[in-house]
Protein backbone atom coordinates (compact mmCIF):
# COMPACT_ATOMS: atom_id res chain seq x y z
CA UNK A 1 0.00 0.00 0.00
CA UNK A 2 2.65 2.55 1.00
CA UNK A 3 5.67 1.41 -0.96
CA UNK A 4 7.62 1.43 2.30
CA UNK A 5 6.82 5.04 3.32
CA UNK A 6 5.68 5.76 6.87
CA UNK A 7 4.85 8.77 9.03
CA UNK A 8 4.27 9.10 12.75
CA UNK A 9 0.77 10.05 13.82
CA UNK A 10 -0.03 12.34 16.78
CA UNK A 11 0.41 9.39 19.18
CA UNK A 12 3.83 8.48 17.77
CA UNK A 13 2.50 5.41 15.94
CA UNK A 14 3.91 4.68 12.49
CA UNK A 15 1.36 4.43 9.71
CA UNK A 16 1.91 3.65 6.02
CA UNK A 17 1.34 6.44 3.49
CA UNK A 18 1.92 7.20 -0.17
CA UNK A 19 5.06 8.95 -1.41
CA UNK A 20 3.68 12.50 -1.68
CA UNK A 21 2.19 12.47 1.83
CA UNK A 22 5.43 11.06 3.19
CA UNK A 23 7.56 13.70 1.43
CA UNK A 24 5.43 16.55 2.75
CA UNK A 25 5.52 15.14 6.30
CA UNK A 26 9.26 14.36 6.17
CA UNK A 27 10.26 17.94 5.27
CA UNK A 28 9.34 19.31 8.69
CA UNK A 29 8.92 16.27 10.92
CA UNK A 30 10.71 15.94 14.25
CA UNK A 31 11.90 12.36 13.87
CA UNK A 32 13.95 12.22 17.08
CA UNK A 33 12.67 9.58 19.48
CA UNK A 34 15.43 9.80 22.11
CA UNK A 35 18.84 11.44 22.53
CA UNK A 36 21.45 11.04 25.26
CA UNK A 37 24.89 12.68 25.55
CA UNK A 38 27.72 11.20 27.62
CA UNK A 39 31.13 12.89 27.81
CA UNK A 40 31.62 13.51 24.11
CA UNK A 41 29.52 10.59 22.91
CA UNK A 42 25.91 10.74 21.76
CA UNK A 43 23.24 8.07 21.49
CA UNK A 44 20.53 9.06 19.04
CA UNK A 45 17.33 7.17 18.24
CA UNK A 46 15.23 8.34 15.30
CA UNK A 47 12.22 7.37 13.22
CA UNK A 48 13.50 6.56 9.73
CA UNK A 49 10.26 6.99 7.79
CA UNK A 50 11.28 4.31 5.29
CA UNK A 51 11.08 0.57 5.74
CA UNK A 52 14.66 -0.66 6.17
CA UNK A 53 13.79 -4.36 6.10
CA UNK A 54 14.48 -4.22 2.35
CA UNK A 55 11.97 -6.92 1.48
CA UNK A 56 13.29 -9.45 3.99
CA UNK A 57 9.75 -10.21 5.15
CA UNK A 58 8.28 -9.58 8.57
CA UNK A 59 7.32 -6.21 10.03
CA UNK A 60 8.81 -2.98 8.66
CA UNK A 61 12.05 -1.77 10.25
CA UNK A 62 11.40 1.92 10.97
CA UNK A 63 13.58 3.09 13.87
CA UNK A 64 17.34 3.37 14.33
CA UNK A 65 19.74 3.99 17.22
CA UNK A 66 23.31 5.14 16.54
CA UNK A 67 26.28 6.05 18.69
CA UNK A 68 28.14 9.17 17.56
CA UNK A 69 31.57 10.37 18.59
CA UNK A 70 32.31 13.95 17.55
CA UNK A 71 29.58 13.79 14.93
CA UNK A 72 30.75 10.54 13.33
CA UNK A 73 28.35 7.63 13.47
CA UNK A 74 29.50 4.22 14.53
CA UNK A 75 27.51 1.40 16.10
CA UNK A 76 23.91 1.17 14.84
CA UNK A 77 20.88 -0.92 15.72
CA UNK A 78 17.42 -0.94 14.10
CA UNK A 79 13.91 -1.70 15.39
CA UNK A 80 10.39 -2.30 14.13
CA UNK A 81 8.43 -0.13 16.57
CA UNK A 82 8.78 2.81 18.94
CA UNK A 83 8.65 0.64 22.08
CA UNK A 84 11.54 -1.52 20.90
CA UNK A 85 13.47 1.60 19.86
CA UNK A 86 13.07 3.27 23.26
CA UNK A 87 14.03 0.07 25.07
CA UNK A 88 17.04 -0.41 22.78
CA UNK A 89 18.13 3.21 23.31
CA UNK A 90 17.98 2.84 27.10
CA UNK A 91 19.76 -0.54 27.05
CA UNK A 92 22.55 0.89 24.91
CA UNK A 93 22.91 3.87 27.26
CA UNK A 94 23.11 1.51 30.26
CA UNK A 95 25.78 -0.55 28.51
CA UNK A 96 27.77 2.57 27.66
CA UNK A 97 27.51 3.91 31.24
CA UNK A 98 28.70 0.59 32.64
CA UNK A 99 31.52 0.30 30.14
CA UNK A 100 32.48 3.94 30.62
CA UNK A 101 32.61 3.52 34.40
CA UNK A 102 34.95 0.54 34.11
CA UNK A 103 37.14 1.95 31.34
CA UNK A 104 37.58 5.47 32.71
CA UNK A 105 39.53 4.43 35.75
CA UNK A 106 43.11 5.54 35.17
CA UNK A 107 42.63 6.90 31.64
CA UNK A 108 42.44 10.43 30.26
CA UNK A 109 39.28 11.53 28.42
CA UNK A 110 41.03 11.49 25.04
CA UNK A 111 42.30 7.96 25.68
CA UNK A 112 38.91 6.47 26.55
CA UNK A 113 37.21 8.34 23.67
CA UNK A 114 39.68 6.62 21.35
CA UNK A 115 38.86 3.29 22.98
CA UNK A 116 35.15 3.95 22.41
CA UNK A 117 35.70 4.87 18.78
CA UNK A 118 37.53 1.61 18.18
CA UNK A 119 34.93 -0.42 20.05
CA UNK A 120 31.75 1.07 18.59
CA UNK A 121 32.82 2.15 15.11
Amino acid sequence: MSGGYYVLDADGIARPVKLLEWAKWYESADRRVAWTAMLGLEVSTVFLGLDHSFGAGGPPVLFETMIFCRGNGGYMQRYCNRGEALEGHENLCKLMRHDLKERRQGYSQSHWRGMWRRRWA
